[in-house]
């Protein structure tokens, strides 16, 4: 299922003039099959000093386990304006989740990874399962995550 959010004020914009450029970006993260209930996925920013930048995208509806995203949750401190209308259902084992947002294309070759965090009830937590740089020559190669993520890529 490809979900579109056109990322306009999102706590992820950086200040740049008034004419900065956009990019359409799709992040696509299959899961392993790990046998288990859906997991839960933050996609966020971190600056080149590791720092929390915003949130890209969380997967799975119920806020109270979004604590065991724990890279995302102390970043983003659970602050529901962190990521209020960036919020989809959970990723079942074996599925892929796929997003694309408009990204200010300052973000892109300046020092931002992005991470993705995740959890499964009754099972490990995975504080930066994947943890990429965003640059454009990464665009479209895959990257294999730590814990329970497969496969993830972004294209531009």
């Amino acid at each position: 299922m490809k979900k579109i959010l056109f990322a306009l004020g999102l706590a992820i914009a950086v200040s740049v003039p008034a004419l900065a450029q956009a990019r359409e970006v799709t992040f696509t993260t299959e899961l392993l099959n790990y046998g288990g209930d859906g997991a839960y996925l933050a996609l966020y920013l971190t600056d080149a000093s590791g720092k929390y930048h915003g949130t890209l995208w969380v997967a799975g509806k119920k806020s109270k386990y979004y604590k065991h995203l724990s890279g995302w949750a102390r970043g983003s401190r659970l602050n529901s304006a962190e990521y209020d209308g960036l919020t989809g259902a959970s990723v079942t084992s074996g599925r892929t989740l796929k997003i694309t947002l408009n990204l200010d294309d300052a973000l892109i070759d300046n020092g931002y990874e992005i991470r993705v965090d995740t959890a499964v009830e009754d099972m490990r937590d995975n504080r930066a399962d994947v943890a990429v740089p965003l640059t454009a020559d990464g665009s479209g190669k895959p990257v294999t995550g730590r814990g329970y993520v497969r496969s993830f890529r972004y294209d531009f």
